[in-house]
């Protein structure tokens, strides 16, 4: 203990440094954690989280009581996180290269600047631009096609809708990280490949990509934690929680959501969470497994 003290206070201002982080990631991520004991309860407000009765697996057995929705959903969620993950990552990676590979460096920068400012716009706000493009009566689309196009009625339209919509705000600032990759590259391969009579194309397969490999490994194998889990602003106030499109854009979250609204089943809630994590961290788990018997230098641990 005595070491522990001595060594904390030659370190004082690391210490200090690092404090404001690690007070919200105690107070943000852990503590609230002691609310997953709500979805083993009969959550009661009088009695509050730890007053309230336990119900062994009863919230369990609700989330999984309609199998046809339960399946929906999960299906949902799973195929849009691969939808959004591989075409995300692609499209972020070809960014990023596509930036760097500019000759005019400041209109790059420009470019970049532009399209960042998208993830910025709340998605309370999304859903009017949206609407804008697709409303049946006033939407720029059937007004330049001439036609009218139901949007929010036809459910098969808005996996490419919501698509569309997460690529437009998300891709300008997933490709930041993958440029501040592209500009540590060591400036001499270049010029090896230059004398070697490397084209364009040849330089950025052989050296740009190898040298983003390991970023994307560590991306992907963090977004694996969260096949569960969506962006509920997306699939809650982009399609206007439109019953008549659950098939296509329900989600888990988004279920939780409209449950909250009608039960205020807190116990549910905190099941779905817990469902949600596990499956999570299990999936994380094996990608991570796989990733090390691959590749071990670039695993997460």
């Amino acid at each position: 203990m005595k070491e522990l003290l001595r060594n904390t206070w030659k370190h004082r201002a690391h210490v200090v440094m690092a404090l404001p982080a690690f007070l919200i990631l105690l107070f943000i991520m852990y503590v609230p954690m002691a609310g997953l004991v709500m979805a083993f309860k009969a959550f009661d407000y009088s009695k509050g989280i730890f007053g309230s009765p336990w119900n062994g697996i009863e919230n369990f057995k609700f989330l999984l009581a309609s199998k046809s929705t339960f399946f929906n959903m999960t299906r949902n969620t799973v195929l849009y996180y691969l939808l959004f993950t591989s075409v995300g990552t692609l499209l972020n990676v070809s960014l990023a290269i596509a930036i760097d590979q500019m000759f005019l460096k400041r209109l790059a920068k420009t470019m970049q600047t532009l399209m960042i400012i998208p993830v910025f716009i709340s998605y309370a706000a999304v859903q009017f631009i949206v609407y804008a493009f697709i409303s049946s009566d006033t939407g720029l689309i059937n007004n330049a096609l001439g036609v009218n196009i139901r949007f929010y009625s036809t459910a098969k339209l808005w996996p490419w809708i919501l698509l569309i919509t997460k690529i437009w705000k998300d891709t300008g600032y997933g490709s930041v990280l993958y440029m501040s990759v592209l500009s540590g590259i060591d400036v001499s391969l270049y010029e090896a490949a230059d004398i070697d009579g490397a084209n364009k194309w040849q330089k950025i397969m052989h050296i740009t990509v190898p040298a983003l490999i390991p970023m994307i490994t560590v991306m992907l194998l963090l977004s694996v934690g969260n096949v569960m889990r969506s962006d509920t602003g997306l699939f809650y106030q982009v399609t206007r929680n439109s019953g008549i499109l659950y098939n296509t854009t329900q989600v888990i979250d988004s279920y939780v959501l409209n449950q909250i609204f009608k039960n205020s089943n807190f116990g549910f809630t905190a099941a779905t969470s817990f469902f949600q994590s596990v499956v999570g961290l299990l999936l994380m788990l094996f990608a991570n497994f796989t990733v090390r018997k691959i590749a071990p230098e670039n695993a997460l641990f």
